[in-house]
């Protein structure tokens, strides 16, 4: 395992708990991440490589009026299951970097997953007359994003999740 730089030990000394780095104090006079430029670029590339991700899935699953909406759910999903499961690594077992978060968790996955489409599919729904299926939608999408979430993390820490209680056999 490579040696912590100065400012990641430094986290670690501080907080009990894991921290991201970028949320550490940083040196006096030096500008926030969203005004240098190469944290710029990395959110820029990475949201390029998301953003084309998402087209072509969305492609490959088209979507029916007033049916559920399952290209957007699985999106969603799989980019919360990603992020929890990135971001724990990114935190507790990488070496810091200030490139790689923007990179992959502002960048990628936030251009993969889309709150905006979420909210509009679950309007269309709801105008075309099916609110069940819109209720429907709403309430899996958050479920199934915050279990991905938590099964994401765990995963990143080396952990199965456990999501049903194994019976004695």
């Amino acid at each position: 395992m490579t040696p912590l730089s100065r400012r990641a030990a430094r986290a670690r000394r501080r907080y009990p708990e894991p921290v991201d780095p970028d949320l550490v104090p940083s040196r006096p006079g030096r500008r926030p991440a969203w005004q240098r430029p190469g944290i710029l670029a990395a959110v820029g590339v990475g949201g390029v490589v998301g953003a084309c991700a998402r087209y072509e899935l969305g492609l490959a699953m088209p979507y029916r009026h007033g049916a559920f909406p399952t290209s957007t759910f699985l999106i969603n999903v799989t980019g919360s299951f990603a992020l929890g499961f990135l971001l724990t690594l990114m935190v507790e077992r990488w070496r810091p970097n200030e490139y790689v978060r923007p990179l992959v968790a502002t960048g990628v996955i936030g251009a993969y997953t889309t709150w905006s489409t979420y909210m509009t599919d679950a309007d269309n729904l709801v105008r075309d007359g099916h609110p069940g299926v819109a209720a429907a939608y709403v309430v899996a999408s958050l479920a199934a994003g915050l279990a991905a979430v938590y099964a994401g993390t765990m995963l990143g820490r080396g952990r199965m999740p456990r999501f049903v209680k194994r019976g004695e056999d």
